[in-house]
């Protein structure tokens, strides 16, 4: 793989990441196994950063593409697209969000920088409130609202960003509180810093933080926000390009988990839908998302060739359960995990829900953060046959784990006894 890694090397940007001491290229992929171009098989715990969520080659998906590519595979939002149509309906009904609209971007990116867009547009006001050790995407726009700074190159925005306590639930100034009383405290605080600011547009928040390492407030918090920011016009902007459709189990959206007064006033999704397929969008009711008064159109979000793939990865999402099989597959999982992690002096914590579980790796008997540790259990786990992610705030020590939500038990015992050994092997 060195020839393709020097070629790679050559013609793309330094700050480009890539996995591992020496770099795989994933050639072949069916259920949760992929393979690389060298004939190894990998057990895929990652699933292209949360993207493919159902399955690798799945073919229900592929038999929608094939025959979308044999009609047409492009023709731009200046058309009438039925599969457009029929995914928007789809989603605006499962959104929760009354009137709902939906537009479709082709990432998650391009996502939250369409609810700036609105809600800034809505508000006539660019400053916006964002959760520390947060990530929104990589454009000008959500670089500049993402709380995490290995992931927020630059300052320089149009944007005026104020940052609230609250998405890491036990690291920070109120770890040690109850659930409750870290709720009154993070409220107090985001009443505070509202009585220090004109007002905001929107508050913009992870109802699980992906990028910085699956971390979560107690369920309500997003609730209680709510209240403060409905009484100060404030909208709230639920990015669930990651714990949408069903991978935490315990609810289809992850703004559910803090539902006592209803649905965020814009959501925003990607990765997963589209199963691999570069797909996005937005919703929102109707008087945010027409609220613009300038043309727009998108060439490639919404394309026919997208949408029926969206259609049918969400038609068996729907038909087979997964978000059943994320609740109980992930569970056990999770359980499995934190039965390793007590006869690991390095693991910190194992936290998540349903498919999207998090290991935060320290040194022992600290709570230094170890991103060399977490470095090697990736390495150790591919070894070993599995692909894991990493991520979370200014170190990147947390084990990121989201396997496609068909996995089996017999799959979830494999993958965690292969991340025993790396954890092992590596401390």
């Amino acid at each position: 793989m060195t020839g393709l890694y020097d070629r790679h090397r050559a013609v793309s940007p330094e700050w480009l990441a890539l996995y591992y001491r020496h770099p795989i290229e994933l050639t072949h992929g069916e259920g949760r196994h992929v393979q690389d171009a060298d004939g190894n098989r990998y057990l895929d715990f990652f699933g292209g950063i949360l993207t493919t969520m159902t399955a690798h080659a799945l073919p229900e998906v592929t038999k929608a593409v094939a025959e979308q590519a044999g009609r047409i595979v492009h023709s731009s939002t200046l058309y009438l697209n039925r599969p457009m149509v029929e995914m928007a309906e789809r989603i605006a009904t499962l959104s929760g969000i009354p009137d709902a609209r939906v537009f479709f971007t082709t990432s998650g990116t391009e996502a939250n920088d369409t609810a700036l867009l609105l809600a800034t547009a809505y508000r006539r006001s660019n400053q916006i409130l964002a959760m520390r050790n947060s990530y929104h995407g990589r454009s000008f726009s959500t670089v500049s609202i993402t709380g995490n700074q290995a992931w927020s190159p630059t300052n320089l925005s149009p944007l005026q960003t104020l940052y609230v306590h609250g998405g890491v639930r036990s690291r920070g100034p109120y770890a040690e509180l109850s659930d409750e009383r870290f709720i009154k405290a993070c409220v107090a605080d985001l009443e505070d810093l509202l009585g220090h600011t004109r007002r905001p547009a929107a508050l913009i928040a992870e109802p699980i933080q992906g990028v910085g390492g699956f971390t979560s407030p107690p369920d309500g918090l997003f609730a209680a926000f709510r209240q403060v920011l409905d009484r100060h016009g404030v909208l709230w902007i639920s990015d669930e390009v990651q714990t949408g459709w069903g991978r935490t189990g315990e609810h289809f959206w992850g703004w559910q988990a803090h539902a006592e007064h209803g649905p965020p006033d814009i959501l925003t999704f990607a990765k997963g839908i589209g199963n691999g397929m570069s797909v996005g969008g937005v919703v929102a009711r109707a008087e945010v998302m027409n609220c613009l008064d300038a043309n727009s159109i998108s060439t490639f979000g919404g394309s026919p060739i997208t949408m029926a793939a969206s259609l049918a990865n969400l038609s068996y999402l729907l038909e087979h359960d997964l978000q059943g099989n994320a609740r109980r597959v992930g569970g056990l999982l999770i359980e499995r995990l934190r039965g390793i992690a007590a006869g690991c002096p390095a693991v910190r914590e194992v936290r998540g829900r349903g498919l999207m579980i998090g290991v935060e790796l320290v040194k022992p008997g600290t709570d230094e953060a170890d991103p060399e540790a977490a470095a090697a259990v990736l390495e150790a786990a591919r070894e070993g046959g599995l692909l894991i992610g990493k991520g979370g705030g200014h170190s990147t020590s947390v084990l990121r784990i989201a396997p496609p939500l068909t996995l089996t038990v017999a799959e979830a015992e494999e993958g965690a006894a292969i991340l025993a050994d790396a954890l092992h092997a590596a401390g």
